[in-house]
């Protein structure tokens, strides 16, 4: 391989540079790229934007302006790991913008990428030896939208 890691492809139908500014936006550690245009060999129209590469917490993207044939849909999401309440909200708060809530820490931002904004930590409660403690936590997580600390801890502890 040239290169260390991946660079995650992200497909849009004419939001590519919109998207690369929304997302480095959001995140620490992220900057724009080279940006490609077509040119008249085309597909796209000479002097359009055909690809920005970005970096979006230190994750390597390009975002395409491939056209209309594709749309993001739940079988690929990201997740956030958030450290507190506080952090879950701002991140929440920017993707949801334009967006749509889903379920159980799920959300769509505006273009229709699926994130996962979720507790440090929740993974592991949920497979809890203790299989009382890892029920509560389940019960809990599936009945929120956006996730909310204290009421997992809550459940976690049986209160």
């Amino acid at each position: 391989m040239t290169s260390d890691g991946f660079t995650t492809c992200l497909w849009f139908d004419g939001q590519a540079e919109e998207a690369a500014a929304f997302y480095t936006s959001i995140f620490k550690n992220s900057r724009l790229g080279r940006v490609g245009r077509y040119t008249e060999a085309g597909p796209g129209p000479a002097g359009s934007v055909m690809a920005v590469e970005f970096e979006a917490n230190g994750q390597k993207f390009v975002a395409l302006n491939g056209g209309p044939e594709f749309r993001f849909n739940e079988a690929i999401s990201f997740q956030l790991f958030c450290a507190d309440q506080q952090e879950l909200d701002h991140y929440w708060a920017r993707l949801t913008e334009g967006g749509a809530e889903v379920a159980c820490g799920w959300l769509r931002d505006k273009f229709g990428v699926s994130w996962q904004v979720i507790p440090a930590g929740l993974v592991e409660r949920l497979s809890d030896p203790d299989p009382e403690k890892a029920q509560r936590v389940t019960a809990a997580m599936l009945s929120m939208v956006k996730f909310d600390f204290a009421a997992l801890d809550r459940a976690y502890a049986g209160e």
